[in-house]
């Protein structure tokens, strides 16, 4: 078996999105997928982009993929690596495809001195944790992530 890990071109959107969607499916929330090959296009390869993608690749074949931008930590005052989604089609889950998908993304952060290399879990999915705790990773349990989305959000910002 060989594993690779390479960035991702225009060419995959549509595979991109089949990652999210199965992703998305795992997760019990298909319905809200937005996202469309041409919305991953601007927003992953575009001249504004504001995301970036890997794909992993098990014998050439698509495996899966992680999704990540930069953000920003005032009290370190430099910028840190914020993984959005990681993805691993379950064929190919045990393969080291997951743990060479954060390796990959770990020596990114380290290479562009990142401050943090962070991401956030769904609670009940004990698969993904045990493998991010294995990796070393610590769970950031002070913390709870708020979110204004659709109708909330533009109500408050018309307000």
């Amino acid at each position: 078996m060989t594993l690779s890990i390479r960035d991702a071109v225009p060419a995959d959107a549509a595979t991109i999105l089949r990652f999210i969607t199965e992703l998305a499916t795992y997760e019990k929330a298909a319905h809200e997928v937005e996202a469309t090959v041409e919305r991953l296009h601007a927003s992953l390869f575009g001249a504004d982009a504001v995301a970036r993608a890997v794909i992993c690749e098990v014998d050439g074949a698509p495996a899966g993929f992680a999704i990540w931008f930069y953000s920003y930590s005032t009290w370190q005052a430099c910028k840190g690596l914020y993984l959005e989604d990681l993805y691993v089609s379950p064929q190919y889950r045990g393969s080291g495809a997951g743990k060479a998908l954060l390796k990959h993304l770990a020596r990114i952060a380290v290479a562009e001195a990142c401050g943090r290399f962070e991401w956030s879990v769904l609670d009940w999915n004990e698969p993904a944790i045990r493998v991010y705790e294995a990796v070393g990773a610590e769970p950031m349990s002070e913390w709870t992530r708020y979110r204004l989305a659709g109708e909330a959000l533009e109500t408050f910002a018309a307000d």
